[in-house]
């Protein structure tokens, strides 16, 4: 095992260290001009703009597009040859948080720059990426990602479109139809997906827009998002250049997938700015509210619903970032390896297929929480248009269906992981036994003295009860397992808790190491209450997976071993959580 990063799902069988990961708080010079450039182009172009936004203005959305294209926001991640700036991943996932507070506008960006640019950056030819790559840079054509069909959504190779080749070799002829295209109302560049002939897996092309038989619906009529152009589009006897075919014949499916893990790994990112955007309105609102003779942020019911946004956000962007940062290393190893860029790029990728999944679910299930609460604090006016919160508690339902639902992403987590451990390139099972082996004496529960020993105690504790509930439920129910989802996402919210818990404690430490104790105080109690917290939700799954599978006398041994691995000491969550609101109230923003 590499010693500075930990590849995709070792987090489960081994510690991380502080200094190996990556922090908000390391932003370089240049990474914070790019956020606030970022930041920039949405108050003077965006935020005043989201009604004309919103009533899909002719033309509006490529013109913002093109600005930001001018100012090099959509070519941050494209190699410097191809007119971008080869930026890291890391950087890319900022320029995504900060785009995230955009509303519709940063659902067309990050389509752009993302599912739509970065197929042809990772899988294209030469002459393919010097032809697309430049313009897609600047903001000259614009990009979309064509996958899913009426019967094909989350089993996205049972799609029906076609790929024929013509009779004289230089064609591939395509018929069928895409929805849910967002960009589809005017993008000029398309990474479409059929199977050719009676293939059993898709191939993917690159197809312009504007060549004859592709046709457009209308623009869908949505709950939210209602700026994003999400169009139909039909394809009759599309002609399509055989040297427009991405990648080999047959690798769409692998193409797809790939994409899907890096769209996941950014929707983590582009959450993160509308909690904080989300978060800065609601405190801003409890500040000026008043009742009963004083503003509503001096109440504790506020307090708690402002402290809980805070400490949600807080672990979903230590999360973040930490995976952000293994990626960027081991993208670094497959270019010393001499991979070029884009094989790099999609390896290191593909490696953290777990992670992605897990930030993917976990971010837009806290950017739910967020957005709900804050319409509670609004109270009436929250339910209105007249305040943006309504539009972002509207916007953020998609987030849960994007880039595969949430269900379908629980059920990947879990069965990766199983997967690693089948092929031996993460010793689960054999840890998941040493665990099962010392049930039988647990010794007394003793909590560490020093603070960082305690927490680091109670993860390693974490992950030997998630561990062991693996190994049961294989043993038990050996390949059926991938059979029973209840069970599946048990596991996978046991995960993701532990994740989250780690990163945030891992995050802390180097912030206490960086700045002294004295400076960590209020991180301390958002490390606190979230592994209070986290210590209750991984109990409760595994107690609801073990219910599920396990009788007699090893249900009773097990469910012991599952209450002595998620025991924490008593954390006085009231006094904590006011803390971590006081801050937030007195900063008026989110400053975490």
């Amino acid at each position: 095992m590499d010693n500075h990063f930990l590849r995709g799902g070792e987090f489960l069988v081994h510690d991380s260290e502080p200094k190996d990961i990556f922090i908000p708080e390391e932003f370089d010079e240049e990474q914070r001009m790019i956020a606030e450039t970022c930041q920039d182009f949405l108050d003077t172009e965006i935020l005043h703009n989201l009604d004309r936004i919103d009533n899909l203005e002719e033309g509006l959305m490529q013109e913002l597009l093109s600005k930001a294209g001018e100012l090099g926001l959509l070519g941050i991640s494209i190699p410097e040859e191809y007119e971008g700036f080869g930026q890291s991943f890391t950087t890319a996932m900022l320029a995504n948080e900060k785009i995230g507070s955009g509303f519709s506008f940063s659902v067309a960006y990050s389509a752009h720059v993302g599912i739509g640019s970065c197929p042809i950056a990772y899988y294209g030819n030469e002459e393919q990426k010097r032809k697309y790559l430049p313009k897609l840079a600047t903001g000259e054509w614009i990009a979309a990602y064509c996958l899913t069909e009426p019967n094909a959504g989350s089993d996205a190779n049972a799609g029906k479109m076609n790929a024929v080749l013509s009779e004289d070799g230089k064609h591939y002829i395509l018929n069928g139809q895409k929805m849910w295209i967002t960009n589809g109302g005017f993008a000029n560049v398309l990474t479409v997906f059929a199977k050719i002939d009676n293939d059993r897996v898709m191939s993917a092309f690159i197809i312009d827009s504007d060549i004859p038989g592709i046709t457009f619906g209308p623009e869908e009529k949505k709950m939210g998002i209602k700026g994003s152009s999400t169009k139909m589009i039909f394809f009759n006897d599309v002609k399509v250049p055989v040297e427009n075919l991405l990648g080999k014949r047959g690798e769409g499916f692998r193409i797809a997938l790939n994409i899907l893990h890096m769209g996941r790994m950014k929707l983590g990112g582009i959450v993160l700015g509308v909690e904080k955007y989300t978060i800065t309105q609601s405190v801003n609102y409890a500040n000026e509210r008043k009742q009963f003779g004083t503003s509503i942020a001096n109440f504790g019911a506020i307090k708690y619903k402002l402290s809980e946004q805070v400490i949600r956000t807080f672990t979903n962007e230590s999360a973040v970032y930490r995976t952000c940062k293994y990626m960027d290393d081991q993208k670094a190893g497959f270019l010393a390896q001499g991979e070029d860029n884009g094989k790099a790029e999609i390896l290191s990728i593909a490696s953290y297929a777990i992670e992605s999944a897990m930030l993917k679910v976990y971010g837009s299930e806290v950017l739910d929480y967020v957005v709900d609460e804050s319409v509670q604090i609004y109270g009436g006016m929250g339910y209105t248009t007249e305040f943006n919160i309504e539009r972002g508690y509207r916007d953020s339902r998609i987030n849960r269906i994007f880039e595969g639902t949430n269900e379908i992403n629980r059920l990947l987590i879990t069965d990766a992981i199983l997967k690693k451990a089948m092929k031996k390139e993460i010793d689960i099972f054999n840890k998941a036994e040493e665990v099962l082996n010392e049930i039988d004496n647990l010794p007394e529960i003793s909590i560490p003295s020093d603070y960082y020993v305690e927490k680091l105690h109670y993860i390693r504790n974490f992950k030997k009860a998630v561990l062991m509930i693996i190994g049961v439920a294989y043993r038990i129910l050996k390949n059926n397992l991938v059979r029973e989802q209840e069970i599946m996402m048990c596991i996978s919210d046991m995960l993701m808790q532990l994740y989250a818990a780690e990163s945030t404690m891992l995050r802390v430490q180097k912030l206490g190491n960086k700045n002294g104790a004295d400076q960590v105080a209020i991180y301390k109690d958002i490390l606190d209450v979230f592994v209070y917290d986290a210590a209750y939700r991984i109990r409760k799954h595994g107690m609801d997976a073990l219910n599920s599978f396990v009788e007699g006398d090893e249900h009773c041994k097990i469910l012991n071993a599952v209450n002595y691995y998620t025991t924490v000491a008593p954390v006085n969550v009231k006094l904590a959580r006011r803390r971590i609101a006081d801050k937030l109230i007195e900063d008026n923003k989110y400053n975490f």
